[in-house]
C-alpha cells in the first residue's frame, strides 16, 4: 500500500516495470560512463546531472541511492579524470554524494510546483554551492590543491545546468511521445 502512495507523489507516475527498468538503465549508466569514458569532466558531468535530473522525476525516491553512489565509484575505479589526483577524490567521496543528493532533493520539491525547466537552475546552484564549499574548505586546510576548487566548483554548476538541459530535452521528447 504504501509503495503506491510513493508513486502517486511523482510528478508523473510510471508503471512499475518501468519504473524498475529505468531505475536499471539509469543505475548501469550512471556508472558505466564515468567509468568508461573517464574524461573530459564535462561531458561525463553533464550525462551523469542528466541521469540524476531523470531519476529525480521520473523514479520514487527508494531507487535514489545508486544514482547519486554509482557516479564517483565510476570515477574513482577509473582513475582517470583526476589522474594523479584521484587519491583526493575519496576526501570528496561523502561530499560528492551528499551534493548529488541535494540536487535530486532540490530539483524534486521544485519540479512538483515550477516544473522541470525551472526546478534545474536553483537544484544546480545549491549543488555547486555545496561541493564549491566543501572545496574551499578543503583547500584552505591544504587538504586538496588549488585545481578542485574549480573541479568543485563552476565545472560542476556548469555540468548540473548541461545535464538539466538535457534531461529537459529527453523530458520533453517523452512527453511529446506520450501526447495522443
Amino acid at each position: 500500500m504504501q509503495e503506491k502512495v510513493l508513486t502517486q507523489t511523482l510528478p508523473l507516475t510510471l508503471a512499475k516495470s518501468i519504473q524498475v527498468l529505468l531505475f536499471a538503465g539509469l543505475s548501469i549508466l550512471s556508472f558505466v560512463v564515468p567509468f568508461s569514458f573517464g574524461h573530459p569532466q564535462w561531458l561525463v558531468g553533464t550525462l551523469v546531472n542528466a541521469f540524476l535530473f531523470l531519476g529525480a522525476f521520473f523514479l520514487p525516491t527508494k531507487y535514489y541511492a545508486p544514482l547519486i553512489i554509482f557516479p564517483s565509484l565510476g570515477v574513482l575505479g577509473r582513475g582517470m579524470i583526476f589522474g594523479p589526483f584521484t587519491s583526493f577524490l575519496l576526501y570528496f567521496l561523502p561530499f560528492i554524494w551528499l551534493g548529488n543528493l541535494v540536487l535530486v532533493v532540490v530539483f524534486k520539491k521544485l519540479s512538483k510546483r515550477f516544473g522541470f525547466i525551472f526546478s534545474v537552475v536553483p537544484a544546480s546552484l545549491a549543488k555547486f554551492i555545496f561541493l564549491f564549499a566543501i572545496a574551499n574548505i578543503y583547500f584552505q586546510f591544504s587538504l586538496v590543491p588549488k585545481m578542485f576548487l574549480t573541479s568543485m566548483g563552476s565545472l560542476q554548476l556548469l555540468t548540473a545546468l548541461a545535464g538539466g538541459a538535457v534531461a529537459s530535452v529527453i523530458f520533453g521528447a517523452y512527453r511529446a511521445a506520450k501526447r495522443p
